[in-house]
């Protein structure tokens, strides 16, 4: 299993579709993590095949979207929030005690706009950052989780224009 994770769009998902037109055979899924749910139902309605998931973020005003949701795939448990709630500018402690006492595997999260990826506590943390605005000195960027024979693996991606 593949999932596409995506997060802060911002009102354009032109990138967003470019990435998903060239591995939508390799995906089995999308995760949004928030800003703006509307991108959400866009991608939903352009890729009916494919499932998307997201949450809301910071800047989801009047959504009936929840703030953090937790995935299973084949036994293995994501949170997704967007990370605002855990103060993740500064680190992701909060985040991933939140992640453990939830049993998840892996905690997505967005908001900063600037990728990460670490292990903490067996609990990966991972951040795409933004295809649309990243931030930090990053480039645009997306994350993949693989999950295959009950091993999670995260990636983060750097998006080159052609």
């Amino acid at each position: 299993m593949r999932l596409l994770v995506i997060s802060d769009t911002h009102g354009d998902i032109s990138k967003v579709c470019k990435v998903v037109n060239e591995i939508k055979d390799l995906i089995d899924g999308i995760i949004h993590l928030g800003d703006i749910v509307e991108d959400a139902d866009k991608l939903r309605k352009l890729y009916s095949q494919i499932p998307v998931y997201n949450i809301c973020g910071n800047c989801d005003y009047g959504t009936n979207v929840p703030p953090m949701n937790i995935l299973d795939f084949e036994g293995k448990k994501i949170f997704i929030t967007h990370g605002h709630l855990f103060s993740v500018y500064y680190d992701t402690t909060k985040l991933v005690y939140k992640a453990m006492e939830l049993g998840a595997d892996v905690a997505l999260f967005g908001h900063t706009h600037i990728p990460h990826l670490e292990k903490i506590h067996n609990v990966y943390a991972m951040n795409p950052g933004s295809l649309t605005q990243p931030r930090g000195g990053s480039k645009p960027s997306y994350g993949i989780i693989k999950i295959e024979n009950g091993v999670i693996t995260p990636s983060l991606v750097e998006y080159k224009e052609d």
